[in-house]
């Protein structure tokens, strides 16, 4: 039996997630559950639909490990933050795995034929305006990366283990247009994954390892 936190528990695990997102499951999980008063307001808005990478480094070791990166202080939105590979669903993309795979490339230079999609996640409705698909994928080992300047100051990864442990998982909370906002933040090696990724993150957990 493999290790659970191996790249191949996480594929086996991940393909147990084909069919979704439904559209109704995002309200179920992560950080949805510690904020039920911005429900409402998130089911009113009309949110562009964008896609992130969510990819676990299979390099012939025991566990796992995401790539996440930091973006840009220059970006408009969420500049600074712990973020995904990913970025707004085009009208060329033929999928939203392609729209994920597009934005590694484009972030990052990940180049697609190192990933395999194995796996969706529900939805993730965020305030800023995007309703996010997490797209569950395993990354073979001798890729390089490419940062691109403009949008990314920092790709690194961190082990999977360590993400899907829920002694891990703190809550903070926030003042956002005069409401306090709950969330759920990671901190790694001085680094701190919160908001919408740290979300994505406990909904991972809840989903596959819980």
């Amino acid at each position: 039996m493999s290790e659970p936190f191996s790249p191949e528990a996480f594929r086996a695990r991940a393909a147990q997630q084909a069919g979704n997102p439904v559209d109704t499951a995002w309200r179920d999980h992560g950080d949805m559950l510690i904020n039920p008063g911005i429900l409402p307001v998130l089911e009113s808005m009309a949110l562009k639909d964008a896609a992130v990478l969510v990819g676990v480094i299979d390099g012939g070791t025991r566990d796992g490990r995401v790539i996440l990166t930091r973006r840009t202080a220059k970006l408009r939105k969420h500049s600074g933050q712990i973020a995904f590979p990913g970025g707004a669903v085009d009208a060329t993309d033929a999928s939203i795995e392609e729209a994920a795979l597009r934005e590694a490339e484009e972030e990052i230079g990940l180049a697609r034929h190192f990933v395999e999609p194995v796996g969706r996640l529900p939805h993730y409705r965020a305030l800023s305006g995007f309703r996010i698909t997490p797209v569950l994928a395993t990354v073979k080992a001798g890729f390089t990366l490419t940062p691109n300047p403009d949008e990314v100051d920092e790709v690194f990864d961190v082990p999977l283990a360590f993400l899907m442990n829920p002694e891990n998982h703190r809550r903070g909370s926030r003042l956002w247009n005069g409401e306090e906002r709950h969330f759920y933040e990671m901190p790694f090696e001085g680094r701190n994954i919160w908001g919408i990724t740290a979300g994505i993150l406990r909904m991972l957990y809840e989903r596959l390892y819980a």
